[in-house]
């Protein structure tokens, strides 16, 4: 396990299984994510933020790569097995299959798929519900978005804890309270 409690924030409700596990730099996990053992979430030239309800799988690979910039990960994705991931921008409802590759040229906007062992590397930014499909990369888009994997992340949030060593959350993300006069922001941790 390589988790640098430091630099790392965990927010709650978040499963963080350590087996294997490397997280390093400014990264900042949102809630309600799962992740496997053996991931690795790598802000080595800077900030990853990772926002609620993602679905992380063994030996998927997350690294900000560009100097001065921050990687963000939108909410309800999947990242398969074995899936490297260098882009800036994920946005949501997005499923990485496994073994694919996505550089740091392409961004990802929202409902997209890529498939299995592809690798993406244009520079371009990808249309909502674009799907990267084949051994050619083929592409086409599809009439609706991958389905929200929220059933998934419950069950795994009660399992995982029984068999997994789990790192405690160390944050609390800042909540807005609007009321009918005026707008706070409050930090609850």
């Amino acid at each position: 396990m390589s988790i640098n409690k430091e630099t790392v924030k965990i927010s709650y409700s978040s499963i963080i299984c350590t087996e294997h596990t490397r997280i390093e730099g400014d990264v900042i996990i949102g809630m309600k994510n799962v992740i496997h053992p053996t991931a690795k979430i790598i802000a080595k030239c800077g900030p990853i933020i990772i926002g609620d309800y993602n679905l992380i799988e063994e030996n998927v690979c997350i690294i900000n790569q560009t100097p001065g910039h921050t990687m963000t990960i939108g909410n309800h994705n999947v990242f398969e097995v074995g899936s490297n991931i260098s882009t800036l921008q994920i946005g949501d409802h997005n499923v990485m299959e496994s073994k694919c590759n996505v550089g740091l040229r392409t961004r990802i906007t929202n409902g997209c798929v890529i498939g299995a062992m592809c690798t993406i590397n244009y520079d371009e930014i990808l249309p909502e519900n674009t799907v990267i499909y084949g051994t050619r990369c083929e592409r086409r888009l599809q009439q609706e978005k991958p389905s929200i994997q929220l059933s998934q992340i419950e069950f795994l949030g009660k399992i995982l804890p029984n068999y997994q060593r789990i790192e405690k959350p160390n944050y609390r993300l800042p909540t807005t309270i609007q009321s009918s006069s005026t707008t706070t922001t409050t930090n609850t941790g």
